[in-house]
């Protein structure tokens, strides 16, 4: 995992509404409809932590239909470990992108 991976995944789960989705999916796949129940948010409020999540990796989505036609998008945790130790955060930090410097005029 680079650097800017691990920043990716700690803003990720750095909000307590993706906590919840995480530990909510932890528990198995849940449809977005369900899940915003659970979790009491609306569904375009939950849309927008699950792509931030997605976008991490922790979570993935997929569309299935339904017995009688309708679309349903299922949210799942994907398979993550990660260990925070002083040393993995040393090597994170090496692989840092840098930060864009300003031309001076």
């Amino acid at each position: 995992m680079t650097g800017d991976d691990l920043v990716e995944l700690l803003a990720a789960l750095a909000n307590p509404i993706r906590l919840r989705i995480v530990a909510r999916l932890a528990g198995g796949r849940q449809y977005v409809s369900q899940l915003a129940r659970e979790i009491g948010v609306s569904r375009p409020l939950l849309h927008m932590h699950l792509q931030k999540l997605e976008a991490a990796g922790l979570v993935s989505g997929s569309l299935e239909l339904s017995a009688d036609g309708k679309a349903m998008k299922y949210f799942e945790v994907t398979d993550f470990d990660v260990r925070l130790t002083a040393a993995a955060l040393a090597d994170a930090a090496d692989s840092l992108t840098p930060p864009a410097r300003k031309e001076q005029t």
